[in-house]
């Protein structure tokens, strides 16, 4: 009897197993569809766990650069509001999920809009949460445009008026006759730059000072015409027809013409061209080796009584950041000078961008 009912219970068995088959297919078949369906339904309120957003940031390290380019930088953003609604006032719901719209489409769908308020006739202002961040969000009423900050420009009254950092004060080192070295490049143009602003200093300063025009220690201009042809040339000026130098080096900055200026500033060439040939090197080692020793590492540098000074570039501060060096200021200190930035390069004209680059 056992071996009769074995086919029958084999068959039962089979049976089972294809309907056990059948609904898990069933099932997943189900399953497939829901997480289509959820993958193609527009999000609106997203709130995501630090767990999750942390993956998802490893995954996709640029996430957060494109939100802090893509909102935090923001200035003004046509387009990604309702362009069609211009000329009318939307609602704050209206408002906050157009925003919550902007920077989902920029952070693959993370973020969380925390509060959105009326700000005033103009702006509704929104406050995002990303990443820890609250990040406050301002779009204008009809909802044309997204603007990341909002500055007055009436004045603010004093009380109100955020604190301006101002950089530490210098450590100047006094003395009754400050040592002032420029450290330049005959060639470079921040170097010509800031000789155009030291030269009045120089000049109005006179004796109460030890001042010179030096060079730094490496070339970086080099055609012919250039740095190792006109830096010799001026060593010699500086050191063996001193009283003349200035005004060829005001003449040179003009155009950069050296056999022009020598002849206009009555320059002696015939010990010019000695001194180059049997001195000049003599002359660049010195101002290399000081260039060295103080840490010199572009042009132009000042360097006041054995120390590095920032300045800017114009007569003015100049003049002011070296009587501070003074242990008593004389009376020429209280000249007048420009408070121009000269231009950089040839020619005596100002320009309106102040600078701190250098040639390095």
């Amino acid at each position: 009897m056992e071996e009769e009912n074995k086919p029958e219970i084999k068959e039962d068995i089979k049976e089972v197993k294809e309907k056990e088959n059948k609904t898990e297919t069933k099932e997943e078949i189900k399953e497939k569809e829901e997480i289509k369906e959820k993958e193609h339904k527009p999000k609106k309120h997203i709130s995501k766990t630090k767990e999750t957003l942390t993956d998802k940031m490893r995954e996709n390290p640029w996430i957060i650069s494109t939100l802090v380019l893509g909102v935090l930088v923001l200035v003004l953003l046509v387009g990604n509001f309702s362009g069609d609604m211009a000329g009318q006032t939307i609602s704050e719901e209206e408002a906050g999920e157009a925003i919550l719209d902007f920077v989902q489409s920029r952070t693959q769908g993370e973020g969380e809009l925390i509060e959105i308020n009326d700000f005033d006739n103009n702006f509704y202002e929104a406050v995002v949460s990303f990443q820890g961040q609250e990040i406050p969000l301002y779009a204008t009423k009809n909802g044309e445009y997204l603007v990341s900050g909002l500055t007055p420009l009436v004045a603010l009254d004093a009380e109100d008026t955020p604190a301006q950092q101002t950089p530490p004060p210098q450590e100047i080192r006094k003395s009754d006759k400050p040592v002032v070295e420029l450290f330049v490049m005959t060639h470079c143009p921040y170097g010509t730059q800031a000789e155009k602003g030291m030269i009045p200093v120089l000049n109005t300063l006179g004796d109460t000072i030890d001042g010179k025009i030096r060079f730094v220690h490496y070339f970086m201009h080099k055609q012919p015409g250039q740095e190792p042809d006109e830096t010799p040339l001026q060593v010699c000026i500086r050191e063996e027809q001193s009283s003349k130098y200035l005004n060829y080096l005001t003449c040179f900055l003009e155009e950069g013409n050296s056999e022009q200026c020598l002849t206009k500033t009555g320059i002696n060439q015939i010990n010019l061209n000695k001194c180059i040939e049997e001195k000049s090197a003599d002359y660049y080692a010195e101002d290399s080796e000081l260039s060295q020793s103080y840490g010199v590492q572009g042009s132009p540098t000042l360097v006041i009584n054995g120390k590095i000074i920032s300045s800017a570039r114009d007569s003015a501060s100049y003049l002011s950041v070296i009587c501070s060096a003074f242990n008593d200021a004389p009376e020429e200190c209280d000249a007048e000078l420009s408070t121009a930035t000269p231009s950089p390069m040839w020619g005596w004209d100002a320009t309106s961008a102040g600078t701190t680059a250098s040639c390095s």
